[in-house]
């Protein structure tokens, strides 16, 4: 169970148009039966091209298509009650983000991936992981005194195009709770540590609500920098540790520029932020001034994290 063998490809035929009919028809993960997405790169030896069900390990991520394996496996759990080693950035409520290294956790990185696979469209690495750091967001239980992986990114240790994640995801069951977005914060907060303006590309569509509601937040909350002189895309970047090319594409989609015109008529390039318009944006998309990310729960500061059991 959850044994995980290279994907061999004969090099003399090109490769086969991926299908995006999910391969699992259902998945099992802990107590909730999650219906998938897309299809996931599971060994065939071990899962079908059309498995009716499959069960995933809660603690571990390691799987199996048949339940009486599966429930030994649970009780006998390496993870069960000590998870893995991970390093504490953030913890705020019953929320908080572990950091994972792929080279010391594979064999636990490439289940996550495979799993996450499932409900993504565009995740490619699933074996070679080692090269990337994995944020876990754990979802602690008081009552029951459990905690729960319920969502993921994952990040290039050195990326050459300087993305500040490869993929993100929020496991279906926990959608919808603005999870995403702290995730996203998250990201973009490792970004600010490390001094460097990021990009997003492989979650632009996403990133553009998270960029819109940054870029709203601030600038309600500092009102005199548009009444005293103009805002830059420059100031706005700097404030928000969000690129140029974003800010403007993220104040386009909320429509709330205007173009400027000069005394003889002819038009400025610079542009008005109408803070009205802004105000209207974040009322009917309901941003509050809180932002998805409390700094005061980052918990370390230079790289230097607590320990913490997944």
């Amino acid at each position: 169970m959850g044994t995980i063998a290279p994907l061999l490809r004969s090099p003399e035929r090109p490769p086969p148009k991926p299908s995006t009919t999910p391969n699992v028809l259902n998945v099992v993960l802990g107590n909730l039966l999650i219906k998938p997405w897309y299809p996931s790169f599971y060994p065939e030896e071990l899962v079908d091209r059309q498995t009716e069900r499959l069960y995933v390990c809660q603690a571990c991520f390691r799987y199996s298509k048949e339940l009486m394996p599966f429930l030994a496996h649970v009780k006998v759990c390496p993870l069960k009650d000590s998870a893995p080693q991970g390093n504490l950035i953030y913890a705020k409520d019953v929320y908080s983000v572990v950091e994972l290294d792929g080279e010391q956790h594979r064999l636990y990185t490439q289940n996550l991936s495979l799993f996450g696979k499932l409900f993504l469209d565009t995740k490619s690495v699933f074996y070679d992981v080692t090269t990337f750091l994995y944020y876990l967001l754990i979802q602690s239980n008081p009552s029951t005194q459990t905690r729960q992986v319920v969502g993921f990114f994952s990040k290039e240790k050195m990326s050459w195009d300087n993305n500040n994640l490869a993929c993100i995801l929020v496991f279906p069951p926990w959608q919808r709770r603005g999870l995403g977005q702290l995730l996203m914060g998250v990201s973009y907060e490792l970004s600010r540590s490390e001094g460097r303006l990021a990009l997003s590309e492989p979650g632009r569509l996403a990133y553009l609500s998270f960029w819109s509601a940054a870029l709203a937040r601030h600038i309600l909350s500092h009102p005199s920098q548009l009444s005293k002189k103009p805002l830059t895309v420059r100031a706005l970047s700097e404030a928000t540790w969000i690129l140029p090319d974003d800010i403007i594409a993220a104040l386009k989609a909320m429509g709330v520029v205007e173009a400027r015109r000069k005394a003889d008529g002819r038009p400025d390039k610079r542009v008005v932020i109408d803070r009205a318009k802004v105000r209207a944006w974040a009322a009917a998309n309901r941003v509050g001034m809180a932002g998805p990310v409390d700094r005061e729960a980052l918990v370390g500061r230079e790289g230097e994290w607590e320990r913490l059991e997944v």
